[in-house]
């Protein structure tokens, strides 16, 4: 499908709108929700060019609001810097590989990330701390996670479940991950602006679509005064699960 085309702004209006929505009452969830969904419409190329603007716009944000802390921003680069130096090759790595692809094997990865991710969010399982591990585990991860997110758009898996079985405190988690997601998503703009992937019309469409985005994350602010966030958590990934199992189906069939 066209992306300027109606029906296309149409539906990224309303994908955005919706992510936004997820995104201003449990505080994620943005780049995930619009990647499964413009991927069934746009094929997972355009979705993730669309998705790009938006996510470095809303990480810049968050790194603003946990700022403050400058000692801590240190120490937790000082921690993970061989984790996001692999993400960034990792990242180059996968965009080169999407570049040269012309099956479904990324829409289709895509959809069963997206469909993991929802289980486990809803399982919440214990993963064992790497300890001793972490040195040489770090960069390992963050290739894999680097990767993945070059070929999917997907930053999630496995570095978010690396990161939280690390035992760090709630604001660390959240600096940590900011951390990841503003680095892969900056490695992925400038991949798929060297590979073609990036073009003039997609990044004007993709800086447009910070409206709705945003626009969603005000209406999801007044949803979360309204709705217990538990719930609306366990009627998200519900919804993720579905829509990673139709990505995957679409992909496959």
């Amino acid at each position: 499908m066209d992306p300027w085309s109606a029906d296309a702004l149409l539906f990224a209006g309303v994908a955005f709108l919706l992510a936004g929505l997820v995104k201003g009452t449990i505080g994620l969830g943005l780049p995930t929700v619009a990647l499964g969904l413009l991927t069934t419409t746009l094929g997972l190329t355009n979705a993730v060019a669309l998705m790009l603007i938006p996510a470095v716009v809303t990480n810049a944000a968050q790194a603003v609001d946990i700022g403050a802390g400058t000692a801590r921003a240190k120490a937790m680069l000082r921690r993970f810097w061989p984790l996001l130096l692999t993400v960034a090759i990792g990242v180059w790595i996968g965009a080169g590989t999407l570049s040269r692809t012309t099956s479904s094997a990324p829409a289709a990865m895509l959809g069963l990330l997206i469909a993991l991710h929802a289980t486990i969010s809803l399982a919440t399982p214990q993963v064992p701390a790497p300890g001793r591990h972490e040195r040489w585990l770090s960069p390992v991860v963050g290739l894999i996670n680097g990767i993945i997110t070059g070929f999917t758009g997907s930053s999630v898996i496995p570095a978010v479940l690396y990161m939280q079985a690390l035992g760090l405190k709630k604001d660390e988690l959240v600096q940590a991950m900011g951390m990841l997601f503003g680095i892969s998503t900056l490695m992925l703009t400038l991949a798929f602006t060297r590979y073609g992937m990036l073009t003039a019309d997609l990044a004007l469409l993709s800086a447009l679509v910070m409206v709705p985005a945003f626009l969603g994350m005000w209406l999801g602010q007044q949803v979360r005064r309204r709705v217990s966030e538990e719930r609306f958590r366990r009627m998200l990934f519900v919804g993720l699960l579905l829509l990673g199992l139709y990505v995957l189906a679409r992909s496959l069939g």
